[in-house]
């Protein structure tokens, strides 16, 4: 990526910006943006193509909007290849994505092939298990959820039952259709106290005439064991082979020897149960209680053909049990080999787990270079690295460690937030820009990063380290930087740092859309161009004159003699009209001991501002700090002129040491109260001017934030009001 081309129009206000960004023999820009002219509708315009959504005129939505971020080869530069980064987002967190730098691949593969074994065996037992029972539920919850305390504890589940079904002998509850007694209106209804105390009452009758019968005992064998026990003897070849069945009863042995006469005294033995009156009755009540309820006939034509079921389900959590361990042994083989590979994953997992607990990640990195780099009351630390490095769980979980002094807590993120200025909640933010710049380090992805004010509002410590990662991310061929700022300290800091001067652009903004230029004025601009060329440009030597009054103050003091002229060269007085260029061409070889004279020596300064001002008029707008500086100059120069000579008291104006236009403006008011517009331009002129004025080389952002296009109105407008006295 070694040319960012741009071509936008109407994309959040800008109306046009084309413009080129050549990354071939340097890694950054530095963008200056005084509020209004572009920045943060630059920044949405990338985050659109990050999403890879159209971007648009919120104001004008009728407009057609237009945007183009390519690279040399003419390819879009969007989605994975931008990353916005925001002055502050919450949204901005700690992802899937970014935990990846946990992730030890070796570890990871050899953790994945075991569960992957272990899944498959799982998936195999639940496919049989859900054929088995006829079910369209969820068998995995289902089988925890009857087990354990929640539907999610399957693994849990089949461990509890384990020696349950390896003891079983047989399956009597193997050929139940899960659905028709376990689901919600049954167990709902088998719940209601009527129907309860019918089942309740059957299964009491039905457990007498099993402990009365002949061959039968309940809980050993009863109906569903010797069913079970016939079909398993024939199945094996039990009677094929002359084996013999001794049934024993108070009444004496009974030999069978055949499949079909041990059915028969089993079918006798069941029918002679059923048969009682009492059960009879009881069955009835129970069929009573279902047939009033049309959702339930479904269960009730179930358990006709299977009555004995009934005996079973005044404890249905029992019987929910048992009917899936008689699901499990049936399909013991399936159920063996999950348990052996589980624990054979589990053996090796805790392996695993140690071996990757002792490992320092490039997280830990990241983690460190936030403690180390950035200033605030709290240290962080990844509590769960070694779940993420072996990916069973995606997120990292980050611990917050509170420091007052020599006390420290562990704290919440939530309530840390709160415990937090806004400047150090967005340090903590900044964290978070880091994992996602390491993670892109770590993929190697190549990425255009647009940086919108990110040291906005942080304290000098913190800005400073911000200053530095950038220029540490410079230096990685991965990364091209777009920094933006409004913050002129800032820029002139980054500028210093590592992007360097010609890498450094100033927008502004006009009719036409947006344009970007070469920054000027970055550092000291009066020693470092406007005392260079004093002598042969106007603009710049009419702009130093606050530069050299403020050198005077600091240096000789405010009685100096050429103090009180350079302030006559800002405000009006009696003597402004008359002082020669050759006067401040004498102060400045004076100041700056140098000896050098201007071919207009004998133009009185005020003429000279006053033809720059209308020339400042006739050129294009731009970022120009001198420009705004001379029209500043001629602005308060022609609006205190008009007051002074409206006014007309020339003892009220000599007797002014301090704030003249203050004090003339305020005389100025309280005589002629109705002129309404003058005085709204008065105003202006009070508000937009004075940092213009008594601009020093330490502070000027002011006037670089100020709008060239505000003041060339300013100017008009004082020269209307002026053209009073012209025509008087």
């Amino acid at each position: 990526m070694d040319l960012v081309k741009i071509d936008l129009k109407n994309c959040y206000g800008i109306k046009s910006l084309a413009t080129s960004f050549d990354y071939s023999s340097k890694s950054a820009y530095a963008l200056y943006a005084p509020n209004g002219v572009m920045k943060s509708s630059l920044a949405k315009t990338f985050q659109d193509a990050v999403e890879l959504r159209d971007s648009e005129d919120r104001i004008f939505p009728n407009r057609k909007s237009v945007r183009s971020i390519t690279d040399e080869q003419n390819r879009e530069i969007d989605g994975d290849r931008v990353l916005v980064v925001n002055p502050y987002d919450e949204r901005l967190g700690v992802n899937e994505q970014t935990s990846t730098l946990l992730l030890d691949p070796k570890l990871k593969k050899t953790y994945n092939d075991l569960l992957r074994t272990t899944a498959k065996a799982k998936e195999q037992l639940l496919e049989a298990v859900q054929k088995q029972s006829g079910s369209k539920q969820n068998m995995e919850g289902v089988i925890s959820s009857a087990i354990m305390p929640s539907a999610v504890e399957f693994d849990a589940a089949l461990i509890r039952v384990k020696r349950e079904v390896e003891d079983q002998k047989e399956t009597p509850f193997a050929k139940i259709q899960y659905d028709k007694i376990f689901n919600e209106k049954v167990l709902k209804a088998l719940n209601t106290k009527d129907l309860k105390d019918a089942v309740q009452d059957y299964a009491r009758r039905y457990n007498e005439l099993l402990d009365a019968s002949t061959y039968f005992k309940k809980g050993t064998f009863d109906y569903f064991n010797a069913g079970q026990i016939a079909k398993s003897l024939a199945d094996n070849g039990f009677f094929n082979a002359k084996h013999t069945v001794k049934l024993n009863a108070d009444t004496g042995n009974y030999e069978i020897t055949n499949k079909e006469e041990l059915e028969e005294v089993i079918t006798r033995e069941k029918e002679q149960i059923l048969a009682d009156k009492a059960l009879r009755k009881k069955f009835d009540d129970v069929a009573h209680q279902l047939t009033r309820n049309a959702e339930l006939r479904s269960f009730y034509e179930y358990v006709q053909d299977e009555e004995a079921i009934l005996s079973c389900l005044s404890n249905p959590e029992k019987l929910k049990q048992d009917v899936i361990k008689s699901y499990l042994k049936v399909h013991e083989y399936l159920f063996t080999d999950w348990m052996s590979r589980y624990d054979d994953a589990r053996q090796h997992l805790n392996e695993l787990e140690q071996e990757a607990s002792k490992q320092t990640t490039q997280w830990e990195n990241v983690i460190e270079i936030f403690n180390d780099r950035f200033f605030v009351p709290f240290k962080l630390e990844a509590k769960n690295k070694t779940e993420v490095m072996l990916g069973q769980t995606s997120i990292i979980d980050l611990g917050f460690t509170y420091i007052d002094g020599n006390e420290s807590a562990e704290i919440k993120h939530d309530e840390l937030l709160r415990s937090l200025s806004m400047g150090e909640r967005k340090a903590l933010y900044i964290l978070n820009v880091i994992f996602e710049i390491e993670t892109r380090k770590t993929v190697g992805q190549e990425t255009l990063i647009i940086i919108d004010d990110l040291a906005d509002s942080f304290d000098y410590r913190n800005k400073y380290a911000i200053v530095e990662y950038l220029k540490d991310i410079s230096e990685n061929g991965l990364f091209k930087l777009l920094v933006m700022t409004h913050n002129f300290d800032f820029f002139r800091t980054i500028e210093s740092r590592f992007v360097g001067y010609s890498s450094c652009l100033m927008a502004s903004k006009n009719d036409n859309g947006v344009a970007l230029a070469q920054a000027a004025g970055i550092r000291n601009i009066f020693a470092r161009d406007w005392k260079i060329n004093f002598f042969d440009d106007s603009k710049k030597k009419i702009a130093s004159i606050p530069f050299l009054r403020n050198l005077v103050e600091m240096t000789t003091g405010e009685q100096d003699s050429k103090y009180g002229v350079l302030t006559s060269m800002l405000h009006w007085t009696t003597e402004s009209e008359t002082i020669a260029v050759s006067v401040l061409d004498g102060i400045f070889n004076d100041v700056c001991q140098t000896n050098q004279s201007s071919n207009n020596s004998e133009e009185s300064v005020y003429g000279l501002v006053m033809d720059e001002a209308e020339a400042c008029l006739a050129e294009e707008a731009s970022m120009n700090l001198e420009n705004k500086i001379v029209l500043a100059i001629a602005i308060r120069l022609r609006a205190e002129r008009f007051v002074v000579e409206q006014i007309a008291d020339p003892e009220f104006h000599a007797t002014i040491e301090a704030n003249q236009f203050y004090e003339l403006t305020g005389k100025y008011k309280s005589l002629f109260p109705g002129e309404e517009m003058v005085i709204a331009t008065l105003d202006r002129v009070a508000l937009m001017t004075p940092e213009n004025i008594h601009v020093n080389s330490f502070m000027y952002e002011p006037i670089i934030d100020m709008s060239d296009d505000h003041l060339r109105k300013l100017f008009n407008e004082v020269k209307e009001i002026d053209s009073v006295r012209c025509i008087a």
